[in-house]
Protein backbone atom coordinates (compact mmCIF):
# COMPACT_ATOMS: atom_id res chain seq x y z
CA UNK A 1 0.00 0.00 0.00
CA UNK A 2 1.34 3.43 -0.95
CA UNK A 3 1.93 6.00 1.79
CA UNK A 4 0.73 9.50 0.97
CA UNK A 5 1.21 12.94 2.52
CA UNK A 6 3.76 11.71 5.05
CA UNK A 7 6.16 14.03 6.83
CA UNK A 8 9.10 11.66 6.88
CA UNK A 9 11.44 11.00 9.76
CA UNK A 10 14.84 12.33 10.81
CA UNK A 11 17.39 10.99 13.28
CA UNK A 12 21.09 11.13 14.07
CA UNK A 13 23.17 8.07 13.36
CA UNK A 14 26.94 7.98 13.91
CA UNK A 15 27.29 11.72 13.47
CA UNK A 16 25.12 11.83 10.35
CA UNK A 17 21.56 12.91 9.62
CA UNK A 18 19.47 9.96 8.41
CA UNK A 19 16.18 10.70 6.63
CA UNK A 20 13.45 8.03 6.54
CA UNK A 21 10.14 7.70 4.71
CA UNK A 22 7.77 5.10 3.25
CA UNK A 23 7.57 4.30 -0.47
CA UNK A 24 5.55 1.52 -2.07
CA UNK A 25 4.90 -0.09 1.29
CA UNK A 26 8.61 -0.23 2.07
CA UNK A 27 10.64 1.88 4.45
CA UNK A 28 13.29 3.99 2.70
CA UNK A 29 16.25 5.83 4.21
CA UNK A 30 19.06 8.05 3.01
CA UNK A 31 22.08 9.70 4.61
CA UNK A 32 21.57 13.44 4.23
CA UNK A 33 24.89 14.77 5.50
CA UNK A 34 27.11 15.16 8.53
CA UNK A 35 25.58 16.67 11.66
CA UNK A 36 28.52 19.08 11.93
CA UNK A 37 27.94 20.37 8.39
CA UNK A 38 24.13 20.43 8.19
CA UNK A 39 21.65 22.06 10.56
CA UNK A 40 18.59 20.18 11.70
CA UNK A 41 16.29 22.55 9.78
CA UNK A 42 18.25 21.95 6.56
CA UNK A 43 18.06 18.20 7.15
CA UNK A 44 14.27 18.44 7.63
CA UNK A 45 13.97 20.42 4.37
CA UNK A 46 15.88 17.69 2.54
CA UNK A 47 13.61 14.98 4.01
CA UNK A 48 10.57 16.99 2.95
CA UNK A 49 11.93 17.23 -0.60
CA UNK A 50 12.53 13.46 -0.76
CA UNK A 51 9.05 12.76 0.57
CA UNK A 52 7.48 15.16 -1.94
CA UNK A 53 9.27 13.43 -4.80
CA UNK A 54 8.15 10.04 -3.49
CA UNK A 55 4.53 11.19 -3.18
CA UNK A 56 4.60 12.69 -6.68
CA UNK A 57 5.95 9.46 -8.14
CA UNK A 58 3.29 7.43 -6.34
CA UNK A 59 0.52 9.72 -7.54
CA UNK A 60 1.85 9.65 -11.11
CA UNK A 61 2.04 5.87 -11.05
CA UNK A 62 -1.56 5.59 -9.78
CA UNK A 63 -2.90 8.28 -12.11
CA UNK A 64 -5.27 7.21 -14.89
CA UNK A 65 -3.47 8.62 -17.89
CA UNK A 66 -5.22 9.62 -21.08
CA UNK A 67 -3.36 9.34 -24.36
CA UNK A 68 -3.16 13.07 -25.08
CA UNK A 69 -1.95 14.16 -21.65
CA UNK A 70 0.58 11.34 -21.45
CA UNK A 71 2.04 12.37 -24.82
CA UNK A 72 2.11 16.07 -23.90
CA UNK A 73 3.27 15.77 -20.27
CA UNK A 74 5.55 12.72 -20.34
CA UNK A 75 6.45 11.49 -23.82
CA UNK A 76 7.25 14.80 -25.55
CA UNK A 77 9.25 16.36 -22.67
CA UNK A 78 11.47 13.29 -22.42
CA UNK A 79 12.10 12.61 -26.12
CA UNK A 80 12.56 16.27 -27.00
CA UNK A 81 15.84 16.01 -25.09
CA UNK A 82 16.98 13.43 -27.64
CA UNK A 83 15.50 14.63 -30.93
CA UNK A 84 17.28 17.10 -33.18
CA UNK A 85 15.36 20.27 -34.08
CA UNK A 86 14.25 18.92 -37.47
CA UNK A 87 13.12 15.60 -35.99
CA UNK A 88 11.41 17.31 -33.06
CA UNK A 89 9.34 19.59 -35.28
CA UNK A 90 8.16 16.95 -37.73
CA UNK A 91 7.56 14.23 -35.12
CA UNK A 92 5.61 16.38 -32.68
CA UNK A 93 3.50 17.77 -35.50
CA UNK A 94 2.77 14.30 -36.92
CA UNK A 95 1.81 12.82 -33.55
CA UNK A 96 -0.35 15.81 -32.60
CA UNK A 97 -2.27 15.90 -35.88
CA UNK A 98 -2.69 12.20 -36.60
CA UNK A 99 -2.65 10.50 -33.19
CA UNK A 100 -3.48 12.90 -30.36
CA UNK A 101 -6.37 14.40 -32.35
CA UNK A 102 -7.98 10.95 -32.58
CA UNK A 103 -6.98 9.41 -29.24
CA UNK A 104 -6.72 12.45 -26.98
CA UNK A 105 -9.30 11.51 -24.32
CA UNK A 106 -8.84 7.74 -24.46
CA UNK A 107 -7.33 6.05 -21.42
CA UNK A 108 -3.99 4.42 -22.17
CA UNK A 109 -5.05 1.19 -20.51
CA UNK A 110 -8.25 1.05 -22.56
CA UNK A 111 -6.70 1.13 -26.02
CA UNK A 112 -6.44 -2.23 -27.78
CA UNK A 113 -4.30 -3.55 -30.59
CA UNK A 114 -7.29 -3.83 -32.95
CA UNK A 115 -8.36 -0.23 -32.30
CA UNK A 116 -4.87 1.05 -33.03
CA UNK A 117 -4.65 -1.05 -36.20
CA UNK A 118 -8.06 0.30 -37.28
CA UNK A 119 -6.65 3.81 -36.83
CA UNK A 120 -3.68 3.02 -39.08
CA UNK A 121 -6.05 1.48 -41.64
CA UNK A 122 -8.07 4.71 -41.57
CA UNK A 123 -4.97 6.83 -42.09
CA UNK A 124 -3.89 4.72 -45.06
CA UNK A 125 -7.38 4.38 -46.53
CA UNK A 126 -9.86 7.21 -46.15
CA UNK A 127 -7.26 9.83 -45.23
CA UNK A 128 -4.89 8.55 -47.94
CA UNK A 129 -1.67 9.29 -46.06
CA UNK A 130 1.54 8.05 -47.66
CA UNK A 131 3.08 4.71 -46.76
CA UNK A 132 6.01 6.52 -45.16
CA UNK A 133 3.77 8.66 -42.93
CA UNK A 134 1.65 5.69 -41.80
CA UNK A 135 4.82 3.68 -41.12
CA UNK A 136 6.09 6.55 -38.95
CA UNK A 137 2.77 6.64 -37.09
CA UNK A 138 3.04 2.92 -36.40
CA UNK A 139 6.48 3.49 -34.90
CA UNK A 140 5.22 6.53 -32.93
CA UNK A 141 2.48 4.42 -31.32
CA UNK A 142 4.92 1.69 -30.40
CA UNK A 143 7.29 4.20 -28.82
CA UNK A 144 4.54 5.96 -26.83
CA UNK A 145 3.22 2.69 -25.43
CA UNK A 146 6.74 1.36 -24.80
CA UNK A 147 7.22 4.33 -22.51
CA UNK A 148 3.84 3.78 -20.85
CA UNK A 149 4.87 0.18 -20.09
CA UNK A 150 8.25 1.32 -18.76
CA UNK A 151 6.53 3.86 -16.50
CA UNK A 152 4.24 1.15 -15.13
CA UNK A 153 1.00 2.70 -16.41
CA UNK A 154 0.03 -0.33 -18.52
CA UNK A 155 1.13 -3.97 -18.39
CA UNK A 156 1.51 -4.68 -22.10
CA UNK A 157 2.15 -2.70 -25.27
CA UNK A 158 -0.93 -2.90 -27.56
CA UNK A 159 1.08 -1.38 -30.45
CA UNK A 160 3.75 -4.07 -30.47
CA UNK A 161 2.32 -6.10 -33.38
CA UNK A 162 0.90 -3.28 -35.49
CA UNK A 163 1.70 -3.29 -39.21
CA UNK A 164 1.62 -0.70 -41.97
CA UNK A 165 -1.46 -1.39 -44.14
CA UNK A 166 -0.55 -2.83 -47.52
CA UNK A 167 -2.88 -0.41 -49.32
CA UNK A 168 -1.04 2.64 -47.96
CA UNK A 169 -0.12 4.94 -50.82
CA UNK A 170 3.50 4.53 -51.88
CA UNK A 171 5.10 7.51 -53.56
CA UNK A 172 7.35 6.91 -56.54
CA UNK A 173 11.01 7.48 -55.77
CA UNK A 174 11.85 9.35 -58.93
CA UNK A 175 15.38 9.78 -60.27
CA UNK A 176 16.84 11.82 -63.10
CA UNK A 177 18.45 10.36 -66.17
CA UNK A 178 21.87 11.50 -67.29
CA UNK A 179 20.24 13.64 -70.00
CA UNK A 180 17.93 15.26 -67.45
CA UNK A 181 20.89 16.00 -65.19
CA UNK A 182 22.63 17.74 -68.11
CA UNK A 183 19.47 19.77 -68.77
CA UNK A 184 19.31 20.74 -65.10
CA UNK A 185 22.89 21.99 -65.13
CA UNK A 186 22.37 23.85 -68.41
CA UNK A 187 19.31 25.90 -67.41
CA UNK A 188 20.57 27.07 -64.00
CA UNK A 189 22.69 30.12 -63.29
CA UNK A 190 26.28 29.74 -61.96
CA UNK A 191 25.40 29.80 -58.25
CA UNK A 192 22.35 27.54 -58.55
CA UNK A 193 24.23 25.18 -60.89
CA UNK A 194 26.98 24.81 -58.31
CA UNK A 195 24.39 24.08 -55.62
CA UNK A 196 22.76 21.45 -57.86
CA UNK A 197 26.13 19.88 -58.63
CA UNK A 198 26.99 19.61 -54.94
CA UNK A 199 23.69 17.73 -54.52
CA UNK A 200 23.94 15.51 -57.64
CA UNK A 201 27.67 15.00 -58.11
CA UNK A 202 28.75 15.13 -54.45
CA UNK A 203 25.50 13.73 -53.00
CA UNK A 204 25.20 16.40 -50.32
CA UNK A 205 22.03 17.30 -48.42
CA UNK A 206 20.74 20.87 -48.89
CA UNK A 207 21.26 21.68 -45.19
CA UNK A 208 24.90 20.60 -45.57
CA UNK A 209 25.37 22.62 -48.76
CA UNK A 210 24.08 25.88 -47.27
CA UNK A 211 26.07 25.38 -44.06
CA UNK A 212 29.39 25.11 -45.93
CA UNK A 213 32.10 27.58 -44.99
CA UNK A 214 35.23 28.24 -47.00
CA UNK A 215 37.37 26.79 -44.23
CA UNK A 216 35.75 23.37 -44.79
CA UNK A 217 36.37 23.33 -48.56
CA UNK A 218 39.55 21.62 -49.78
CA UNK A 219 40.90 20.71 -53.19
CA UNK A 220 39.49 17.18 -52.93
CA UNK A 221 36.59 17.19 -50.45
CA UNK A 222 34.08 19.20 -48.43
CA UNK A 223 34.37 18.59 -44.70
CA UNK A 224 30.81 18.09 -43.44
CA UNK A 225 30.76 19.19 -39.80
CA UNK A 226 27.47 21.09 -39.57
CA UNK A 227 24.16 21.75 -41.28
CA UNK A 228 21.57 24.53 -41.28
CA UNK A 229 17.90 23.85 -40.57
CA UNK A 230 15.41 26.72 -40.72
CA UNK A 231 18.15 29.22 -40.09
CA UNK A 232 19.62 27.33 -37.11
CA UNK A 233 23.13 25.91 -37.36
CA UNK A 234 23.08 22.36 -36.07
CA UNK A 235 25.20 19.22 -36.15
CA UNK A 236 24.74 16.82 -39.10
CA UNK A 237 21.70 14.54 -39.22
CA UNK A 238 23.42 11.38 -37.94
CA UNK A 239 26.85 10.25 -36.77
CA UNK A 240 27.47 8.88 -40.28
CA UNK A 241 26.71 12.31 -41.72
CA UNK A 242 29.97 13.66 -40.27
CA UNK A 243 32.18 12.93 -43.27
CA UNK A 244 34.46 14.18 -46.02
CA UNK A 245 32.34 14.42 -49.17
CA UNK A 246 34.61 13.88 -52.17
CA UNK A 247 34.54 16.53 -54.91
CA UNK A 248 35.12 15.79 -58.60
CA UNK A 249 37.83 17.71 -60.45
CA UNK A 250 35.36 19.71 -62.51
CA UNK A 251 33.33 20.55 -59.44
CA UNK A 252 36.46 21.79 -57.66
CA UNK A 253 37.17 24.11 -60.62
CA UNK A 254 33.65 25.55 -60.41
CA UNK A 255 34.02 26.05 -56.67
CA UNK A 256 37.25 27.97 -57.26
CA UNK A 257 35.51 30.13 -59.88
CA UNK A 258 32.77 30.84 -57.35
CA UNK A 259 35.37 31.67 -54.69
CA UNK A 260 36.61 34.53 -56.88
CA UNK A 261 33.13 36.09 -56.76
CA UNK A 262 32.57 35.58 -53.01
CA UNK A 263 32.25 38.72 -50.84
CA UNK A 264 34.46 36.99 -48.25
CA UNK A 265 36.61 33.87 -48.42
CA UNK A 266 37.59 33.87 -44.74
CA UNK A 267 37.54 30.43 -43.14
CA UNK A 268 34.33 31.22 -41.25
CA UNK A 269 32.55 32.83 -44.24
CA UNK A 270 29.61 31.04 -45.84
CA UNK A 271 30.13 29.62 -49.32
CA UNK A 272 26.55 30.61 -50.17
CA UNK A 273 25.77 33.74 -48.12
CA UNK A 274 22.51 35.67 -48.19
CA UNK A 275 22.37 39.44 -48.56
CA UNK A 276 22.52 39.63 -44.76
CA UNK A 277 25.64 37.43 -44.77
CA UNK A 278 23.77 34.52 -43.19
CA UNK A 279 23.39 31.07 -44.78
CA UNK A 280 20.93 31.11 -47.66
CA UNK A 281 17.56 29.46 -46.95
CA UNK A 282 16.93 26.28 -48.91
CA UNK A 283 13.24 27.07 -49.48
CA UNK A 284 13.99 30.59 -50.66
CA UNK A 285 16.68 29.45 -53.12
CA UNK A 286 14.43 26.78 -54.57
CA UNK A 287 11.33 28.97 -54.81
CA UNK A 288 13.06 31.96 -56.40
CA UNK A 289 15.84 30.56 -58.54
CA UNK A 290 16.00 26.80 -58.97
CA UNK A 291 12.36 25.66 -59.09
CA UNK A 292 11.11 28.07 -61.79
CA UNK A 293 14.04 27.25 -64.11
CA UNK A 294 13.53 23.51 -63.75
CA UNK A 295 9.77 23.90 -64.23
CA UNK A 296 10.30 25.60 -67.59
CA UNK A 297 12.71 22.82 -68.59
CA UNK A 298 10.13 20.12 -67.83
CA UNK A 299 11.81 19.11 -64.58
CA UNK A 300 9.27 20.56 -62.16
CA UNK A 301 9.09 17.21 -60.33
CA UNK A 302 12.73 17.42 -59.26
CA UNK A 303 13.71 18.42 -55.72
CA UNK A 304 16.81 18.06 -53.54
CA UNK A 305 15.83 14.55 -52.48
CA UNK A 306 15.51 13.50 -56.13
CA UNK A 307 18.98 14.93 -56.74
CA UNK A 308 20.55 12.86 -53.93
CA UNK A 309 18.67 9.77 -55.08
CA UNK A 310 19.94 10.42 -58.59
CA UNK A 311 23.51 10.52 -57.27
CA UNK A 312 23.07 7.09 -55.64
CA UNK A 313 21.38 5.54 -58.68
CA UNK A 314 23.78 6.83 -61.32
CA UNK A 315 26.76 5.82 -59.20
CA UNK A 316 25.27 2.34 -58.91
CA UNK A 317 24.73 2.19 -62.69
CA UNK A 318 28.39 3.05 -63.14
CA UNK A 319 29.31 0.04 -61.01
CA UNK A 320 30.59 2.04 -58.03
CA UNK A 321 30.76 -0.06 -54.85
CA UNK A 322 27.71 0.47 -52.65
CA UNK A 323 29.75 1.17 -49.52
CA UNK A 324 31.57 4.02 -51.27
CA UNK A 325 28.26 5.56 -52.32
CA UNK A 326 26.82 5.20 -48.81
CA UNK A 327 29.89 6.84 -47.27
CA UNK A 328 29.69 9.68 -49.78
CA UNK A 329 26.00 10.27 -48.99
CA UNK A 330 26.53 9.94 -45.26
CA UNK A 331 24.20 7.08 -44.38
CA UNK A 332 24.21 3.32 -43.98
CA UNK A 333 24.68 0.84 -46.80
CA UNK A 334 21.19 -0.54 -46.15
CA UNK A 335 19.56 2.88 -46.61
CA UNK A 336 21.62 3.50 -49.72
CA UNK A 337 20.60 0.22 -51.35
CA UNK A 338 16.96 0.10 -50.26
CA UNK A 339 15.90 3.75 -50.27
CA UNK A 340 18.15 5.88 -52.44
CA UNK A 341 19.35 3.56 -55.19
CA UNK A 342 16.87 2.87 -58.01
CA UNK A 343 17.97 0.41 -60.70
CA UNK A 344 17.12 1.21 -64.31
CA UNK A 345 14.83 -1.19 -66.21
CA UNK A 346 17.43 -1.40 -68.99
CA UNK A 347 20.02 -2.56 -66.48
CA UNK A 348 17.69 -5.20 -65.09
CA UNK A 349 16.76 -6.31 -68.60
CA UNK A 350 20.43 -6.82 -69.39
CA UNK A 351 20.73 -8.86 -66.21
CA UNK A 352 17.78 -11.16 -66.95
CA UNK A 353 18.99 -11.60 -70.55
CA UNK A 354 22.37 -12.60 -69.17
CA UNK A 355 20.64 -15.17 -66.93
CA UNK A 356 18.56 -16.53 -69.81
CA UNK A 357 21.54 -16.77 -72.16
CA UNK A 358 23.67 -18.45 -69.51
CA UNK A 359 21.00 -21.12 -69.11
CA UNK A 360 20.92 -21.51 -72.89
CA UNK A 361 24.67 -21.95 -72.96
CA UNK A 362 25.37 -18.53 -74.50
CA UNK A 363 28.04 -16.37 -72.87
CA UNK A 364 27.18 -12.68 -72.73
CA UNK A 365 29.19 -9.88 -71.17
CA UNK A 366 27.21 -7.90 -68.60
CA UNK A 367 27.64 -4.26 -69.56
CA UNK A 368 25.46 -1.30 -68.82
CA UNK A 369 25.48 1.89 -70.84
CA UNK A 370 24.65 5.06 -69.00
CA UNK A 371 24.49 8.66 -70.02
CA UNK A 372 27.68 10.41 -69.04
CA UNK A 373 27.54 13.19 -66.49
CA UNK A 374 30.25 15.78 -66.82
CA UNK A 375 31.29 18.39 -64.34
Amino acid sequence: MRQRHQAGGLRKQRGRWLGTWWEGGKRKSRVLGLVKDMTKSKAREEVARLVAESNAECEAADKVWHFGEFVEQVFFPYYCRKWKASTRGSTMNRIAIHLVADLNDRELSGLTRDELQDLLDLKAGREALSYSTVAHLRWDLKQVFDMAVAEGHIARNPALLLFTPKDAKRTERAIMTGAEVQTCFRVLGPRERLIAKLAILAGMRPGEIFALTWGEMTSTYANIRQRVYRGVIDSPKTAQSFRRAALSDGLVREIEDWRKLAPSTAAHAWVFPSERMTPMAKENVWRRWIGPKLEKAGLGWVNFQVMRRTHASLMSDLGVEGKLVADQLGHSLDVNQNVYTQSAVSKRQTAVNMLENSLNGVQMEFTVSTDSVSC
